[in-house]
């Protein structure tokens, strides 16, 4: 066992500006800013989960204390930068906000604001999930951002600014982190596998990326779950197993089932799904992107869609597509309250099955039967509840 392993998404956090992945607007007006060393008292990032708030931060606090100077490049290898990247920088003060909520904390914290830096040219306070402080604190906090001494710096980092007092969003610079899209994310995925000489397929790392919705840390913590479940490796196969995934040939036979109105092949279908160990809420999840595929080729013709698609937009119409992607978005919330996923999907289903059944004109009803066998199987799925 290697004792000095990192996990992928420490080893590979950006040290510059430069090697950010997404943010680009972000980016470019801190650049600015600091190349004009135009710099305001305090800034807020906003955005979801593993974005890059704090790692923009981090690298905005290297490029205001580097001892080369203020900059949007900072050296890198001066004492400053090493120590800020190794998280040991006397006057850059991290907190997480969830564990200092009390005034008290927030008094003791701030009331060291008006000394000077111990080394540095600003004394910086990193404050991550602000939206956590009491009211309180927010009140100690607010009394320093009112009137901030000239040395001092506030990075405040959240993923809920709704919850933050106006008072304090008015003292601040606000920059709203997008999501990283699917692209950006497998750009830096693939240069990942690269850099660590392990093999991949592009599929199975385009999985990771959707997977990851627009979080660069929760695709690099799959990334390196993959790695560890593949030996080395990372395989679309091997993507699959792991999270349960339905193939996307799966999702067509199941919307083929149900748009052909064969009720007992679409719970044969989930039954042979679910004892297979797939994720039945990945697979209701996949059909409404399905549905959304279906709908747009029956907007746009195009040469590049799926013959499969193609024919399926021809089995229904447009107000029935409309109402099943809507039944399934609504059975997708439902999956939690469901006494199973397996019930979850069949009822969701179901219910799209009845809605065509009543639905269409009488000459096109195919009437719904279902057969000994699977009503001898829910029978025996209700006795067992």
């Amino acid at each position: 066992m290697n004792n000095n392993y990192q996990v992928l998404a420490r080893k590979y956090r950006p040290h510059t500006f430069k090697e950010l992945v997404g943010q680009v607007h972000t980016v470019k007006t801190l650049i600015n800013a600091l190349d004009a060393n135009s710099l305001h008292h305090g800034f807020l990032f906003t955005g979801t989960r593993g974005v890059g708030k704090t790692t923009i931060a981090r690298i905005f606090a290297k490029s205001i204390n580097c001892e080369s100077g203020v900059s949007s490049i900072p050296c890198g290898k001066c004492s400053t930068c090493i120590e800020i990247d190794s998280g040991q920088s006397v006057d850059l003060i991290e907190l997480d906000a969830a564990s200092h909520t009390g005034v008290d904390n927030m008094r003791d914290i701030l009331e060291n604001a008006q000394y000077m830096p111990t080394k540095n040219r600003y004394k910086i306070y990193l404050i991550d999930e602000v939206h956590m402080l009491s009211k309180s604190s927010f009140n100690a906090l607010l009394k320093t951002l009112e009137e901030p001494p000239e040395h001092i710096k506030f990075l405040l980092a959240t993923t809920d600014p709704g919850k933050l007092p106006i008072t304090v969003l008015s003292r601040c610079l606000q920059f709203n982190l997008q999501k990283l899209t699917d692209k950006e994310i497998l750009g830096q995925l693939k240069y990942i596998m690269k850099a660590e000489s392990l093999d991949y397929e592009e599929d199975a790392l385009s999985q990771i990326a959707s997977f990851g919705e627009g979080s660069m840390r929760d695709a690099l913590s799959l990334l390196d779950q993959s790695i560890s479940y593949g030996k080395g490796s990372v395989l679309v196969k091997d993507i699959k197993a792991m999270l349960g995934l339905v193939s996307h040939d799966d999702i067509i036979e199941l919307a083929t089932h149900l748009f052909d109105q064969e009720p007992q092949k679409v719970i044969k279908f989930i039954r042979k799904l679910s004892h297979r160990g797939d994720n039945l809420t990945n697979a209701l999840h996949d059909l409404s992107s399905l549905f959304h595929t279906i709908s747009i080729a029956k907007t746009i013709s195009s040469d590049t869609i799926d013959k499969r698609i193609t024919k399926l937009s021809s089995q229904i119409s447009n107000q029935d597509l409309q109402i099943f992607y809507q039944m399934s978005i609504n059975g997708t919330k439902d999956m939690p309250l469901a006494p199973s996923e397996q019930i979850g999907l069949e009822m969701t289903l179901l219910r799209m099955l009845a809605f065509r059944s009543d639905s269409a004109p009488v000459n096109e009803k195919k009437k719904i039967k279902i057969n000994d066998e699977i009503r001898s199987d829910i029978s025996q799925d209700l006795s067992k509840d």
